[in-house]
């Protein structure tokens, strides 16, 4: 999908989080892919990117139940997952993300699928979220990709003690060794500042927090930025590994976290 956005209005979007000390530079990173591509790199049209997305997008759809349901999607970025939600049934969903020109590309692509009566984007930021919350009474939260890209990911779950509804967590395996090398080595995830945990750790967090209620899924073997070839082959030896419990801890490249209070 072609988005561009002039200079002048993009230095513009971006003085809303500039002097923000709990966004990291990592957003003005995202906004430049924006720019740059149209899209943010890992959502782009390229078939390890499409694979790994279409997995991980039907663990979410097989976690809740969204028919009729008001969804918060945190960290919506270009809004490429937030789109997704209306073929689910949501009754409306609302994206929001610190990266400003990712707001706008969000915005600009749910009016060309046409879901722009249902889907709904705004400049926002995960640590101040109450104002919001207290406002609009949200069935379920979905932060999709986005703790790992944190300054303090830990106070970002600790910042929904009071929220009562379902939440749904996917985040990079921090268990995957090939996972932490990328991490530490890949020009891409140093750039964004990427920084995956251990599934055990997050739901420590989400326990803190009061989600007792807390299950994971493993899911996913195609790295987003894998060869062409290899997509396939690994494809078809994916179920399986989801299957294995040992292996999947460490093999599967996400963690599906469905968490919620006694009686939500």
């Amino acid at each position: 999908m072609e988005f561009r956005i002039s200079p002048r209005k993009a230095q513009g979007l971006t003085m809303t989080y500039q002097a923000a000390e709990s966004i990291k530079q990592n957003v003005r990173q995202f906004d430049r892919d924006v720019l740059a591509g149209g899209s943010y790199l890992y959502t782009a049209e390229r078939l390890s990117a499409q694979t790994a997305n279409a997995r991980l997008s039907r663990s979410v759809a097989e976690a809740f139940d969204f028919r009729g349901k008001r969804v918060l999607d945190v960290g919506c970025g270009d809004g490429a997952y937030t789109v997704e939600f209306p073929a689910l049934g949501v009754r409306s969903v609302l994206g929001i993300d610190p990266a400003a020109v990712a707001v706008e590309a969000a915005a600009v692509r749910s009016q060309l699928m046409k879901v722009d009566g249902i889907a709904r984007f705004s400049v926002g930021n995960i640590y101040a979220l109450n104002e919001l919350l207290a406002a609009e009474d949200f069935d379920c939260i979905v932060i999709r990709g986005v703790l790992h890209h944190l300054p303090n990911a830990e106070r970002a779950i600790a910042a929904l003690a009071g929220y009562k509804g379902t939440l749904i967590i996917v985040e990079p395996n921090g268990n995957n060794p090939v996972l932490k090398l990328l991490e530490r080595y890949s020009s891409y995830h140093v750039e964004h500042e990427e920084q995956s945990f251990a599934p055990r750790l997050i739901r420590c967090w989400l326990k803190a927090a009061g989600f007792t209620q807390v299950q994971t899924k493993m899911v996913n073997l195609v790295p987003f930025f894998c060869p062409d070839w290899m997509v396939r082959p690994l494809e078809l030896i994916e179920r399986l590994v989801e299957r294995l419990p040992v292996i999947r801890a460490f093999s599967c490249g996400q963690s599906v976290i469905v968490a919620k209070k006694p009686n939500a």
